[in-house]
């Protein structure tokens, strides 16, 4: 439990100390490019396209996954402190909050004193046409995205990592890349006009289930409005994605403002646009809500720590992972590792 605990701790100490790293050297950029490669036409018909796309969502994010799963089974094999260390890294990689905090609060800030310099740089969080988006459609573009991000950067890759922590740190940092490489397929595939990303776009939908209602909740209990969820309710499904609607539409009502995109939806449409502090509130709720998700990530992996049976769990994950990997010759490493290990604990 304190190995999990330390890691995620790391991970998130590494956040707000570092924030994003360089493009050149994110890896997330590397599998973009990766990505960006396969975005090529497959076949001749739709319908080949749309089977090509299958097959690149349900492999293409096993490449990060298992480089990933692979860095950290080889850094433990080496000393657990290093195993630890490769895990929060990859954690670090996977998740982003200080990146997204200060570009919303730099394009609302933007928006009170120079409008072309936050139609600029809003373009790093949206895909819209912003070139005549008003002060207060920016700063609802901007508020938007922090809150849908909050799932996609955060929660989606953190709670499944507290989640398999505890019984195998290899495991949850190759579910943490593999879900950030479905996110990162989505948003550079998932297009309407993309026949092949259709799986990519389906795939993602499903595994943001969860975490888009859970980012929801936290968004709730973080502004001290834990209604705002339900009146939410009656505008989370109007965005096209499933998903999205429900953060975007709770910190809507827990603002009391409209986010709008225009001629696709409107959330709260009774209420309106964001005023400059309503953006600066929106910042800090969603800050407030992260760390809301932290809390809930180290609650999870305490109660999977505690669960009976974790030994065995851990060993059967441990010996399936590196069976995957390395064959019988590597289960006997991974149980000497595990000896190893069980005197850090």
């Amino acid at each position: 439990m304190l190995t999990t605990l330390s890691v995620i701790g790391l991970a998130v100490s590494l956040d707000l100390l570092i924030g994003e790293p360089p493009t050149a050297a994110h890896p997330v950029a590397w599998f973009g490019r990766l990505v960006d490669a396969l975005d090529r036409k497959w076949s001749g018909t739709e319908r080949g396209q749309r089977v090509a796309g299958v097959a690149l969502a349900v492999f293409a994010p096993l490449v990060p996954a298992g480089i990933a799963g692979g860095a950290v089974l080889a850094a433990t094999t080496a000393h657990p402190l290093a195993g630890g260390i490769a895990a929060a890294l990859i954690l670090f990689l996977t998740t982003s909050l200080r990146s997204l905090l200060e570009l919303t609060a730099d394009v609302v800030a933007a928006t009170d004193t120079d409008l072309e310099t936050a139609r600029e740089r809003v373009r790093g969080l949206v895909g819209r046409d912003t070139s005549t988006l008003s002060a207060g459609e920016l700063r609802s573009a901007a508020v938007e995205s922090a809150a849908e991000n909050l799932a996609d950067g955060l929660v989606a890759t953190l709670l499944p990592f507290a989640v398999l922590a505890p019984v195998s740190l290899p495991a949850a940092a190759a579910v943490a890349a593999w879900v950030k490489g479905v996110n990162t397929m989505d948003s550079m595939l998932g297009y309407p006009s993309k026949a092949v990303g259709t799986g990519s776009a389906r795939l993602d939908d499903l595994v943001m289930y969860l975490p888009a209602r859970i980012a929801a909740g936290a968004i709730a209990v973080a502004a001290a409005d834990p209604l705002a969820l339900g009146r939410a309710r009656q505008w989370a499904r109007v965005p096209p994605s499933p998903n999205s609607g429900w953060p975007m539409a709770t910190l809507a009502c827990a603002l009391s403002v409209r986010l709008e995109k225009p001629g696709v939806y409107v959330l709260n449409p009774d209420a309106a646009l964001p005023t400059l502090a309503d953006g600066e509130r929106a910042v800090s709720v969603v800050g407030r809500a992260a760390v809301v998700s932290v809390v809930a990530a180290v609650v999870l992996a305490v109660i999977v720590s505690e669960f009976p049976g974790l030994e065995s769990a851990r060993g059967a994950v441990g010996e399936l992972v590196l069976a995957v990997i390395g064959g019988s010759e590597s289960v006997s490493v991974l149980r000497r590792t595990a000896e190893v290990s069980a005197k850090w604990r």
